[in-house]
């Protein structure tokens, strides 16, 4: 009996010797990746996973970044240990997780505490900056960073006499193309993906204009929007314009006007670095050009820097103390050189690091993929200012919302330019003053 026993207890003992699954510790990681973007975020889970057998990285998608947000704070607060070990927050959501306090474990300090190499210089610096303390700490890894960027149908350019190698660079050459485009047979001219963060965000950046007041909110909490000035008013009210001639067309708020693009119906279309894979899959590469954003020499005489977009990874405290490890041996993967330049070609999300770049650009996929590296050089086309280093607002998520609301009315003339960034500026900093009152 005691030989028979001791056959089945060795044999239970190799089998768990053979299958560490069976001790793996799980790090749940909440996202906001649809579609291809989550089938390649379900890769670098799947990559990590097998480079180790400690840990097990699941992803699990939420939704849209709100409602990801939105789940994560929910699950934290409800105390029940449900929610995720990282959660990955787009770039309007920086102040709120910032003033989350006992909520958030800085990445600087994970990384110390877990003894993972990391070195804050390998990282591009746009990027690093804008998710940093005014001291130089990292609070959360920056993951999908993106930039607006210009693309233009080249197929549709042609039909309508336009040299289709040349975008417009200003302004002022988007409306006379559009107008050639529109009359030549194409739906539309122009249409902006997130417009908030692209005509009234980055165009302030991309012409040095202030957003808000004290580095347009680096500086503090006591700060004030700005965005309702003469160049933007103008700037609105030329699309509203646009638009009684299909020269400038709304699409929808976030990403939907892309849709319109990759269908063929739009012939200029300013939006994520991130779309650049999608887009090129549903036109063709060739068809597709990429440059710089137009600019409005008026306002100023060159273009300044742009700022970035998309979302990094936070990490949640109050999960099991020895499961940390695990999450930032799993940043040090993603901060890899090879897969973040992986990640980088699959998407057309920023290099986040400048050994991705350089692996990127050896391999000749810049070559291959014109435009592909625009995004990099207009986050670095200048050093940054006080208005162009990015943008650290409470209840930002909220404020967003009011400048689509207020641009819809323009768009649906019901107002006009000065009245609906008036009130978007208006209405906007009562939220502003509600989360300075909150967190003081």
């Amino acid at each position: 009996m005691r030989a028979k026993f001791l056959t089945v207890a060795t044999a239970v003992a190799a089998i768990l010797a053979a299958s560490p699954a069976w001790a793996q510790k799980e790090i749940q990681f909440w996202h906001a990746m649809g579609g291809n973007l989550g089938d390649v975020v379900n890769q670098l889970a799947e990559g990590f996973n097998k480079s180790q057998t400690e840990y097990k990285v699941v992803p699990v998608f939420k939704g849209s970044y709100t409602e990801t947000l939105t789940a994560a704070i929910a699950a934290f607060r409800a105390r029940q240990n449900a929610h995720p070990h990282i959660v990955q927050v787009f770039e309007v959501g920086t102040a709120t997780m910032m003033a989350a306090k006992g909520a958030v474990y800085p990445v600087y300090q994970l990384m110390a505490d877990a003894k993972e190499p990391f070195d804050p210089k390998s990282y591009i610096g746009p990027v690093y900056g804008y998710y940093s303390t005014t001291d130089g700490k990292l609070l959360s890894m920056p993951f999908n960073s993106s930039t607006p960027v210009f693309y233009w149908n080249k197929e549709l350019f042609q039909k309508a006499g336009l040299d289709p190698n040349k975008p417009p660079k200003t302004w002022d050459e988007v409306g006379e193309m559009g107008k050639k485009l529109v009359a030549s047979g194409a739906k539309c001219g122009f249409t902006p993906q997130w417009q908030t963060w692209t005509m009234i965000e980055n165009y302030g950046a991309w012409h040095d204009l202030p957003f808000a007041t004290k580095a347009n909110g680096f500086g503090g909490l006591d700060i004030e929007l700005k965005f309702n000035d003469a160049a933007r008013i103008a700037h609105i009210q030329r699309l509203a314009d646009w638009g009684k001639d299909k020269v400038f067309v709304y699409g929808g708020r976030e990403g939907k006007s892309t849709t319109m693009f990759n269908a063929g119906e739009c012939a200029m279309h300013i939006a994520s670095s991130g779309s650049a894979a999608g887009i090129a899959a549903a036109l063709g590469k060739d068809k597709v050009g990429i440059a710089m954003m137009p600019y409005d020499p008026k306002v100023r005489a060159q273009p300044q820097n742009s700022i970035i977009g998309g979302a990094t990874l936070w990490v949640l405290q109050g999960k099991p103390k020895e499961e940390y490890p695990g999450v930032a041996k799993f940043f040090t993967y993603l901060s890899r050189g090879d897969v973040q330049a992986k990640w980088h070609q699959q998407t057309g999300y920023v290099p986040i690091s400048t050994a991705a770049v350089d692996i990127t650009e050896k391999a000749g996929f810049y070559k291959e993929n014109p435009g592909r590296e625009i995004a990099v050089q207009q986050l670095q086309l200048n050093p940054p200012t006080d208005n162009s280093k990015g943008l650290r607002l409470g209840n930002f998520v909220q404020i967003r919302d009011i400048v689509d609301e207020e641009l819809e009315a323009v768009w649906a003339g019901k107002k006009n330019a000065k009245q609906a960034l008036d009130e978007a500026v208006s209405r906007g900093n009562k939220l502003l003053r509600d989360f300075e009152a909150a967190n003081k």
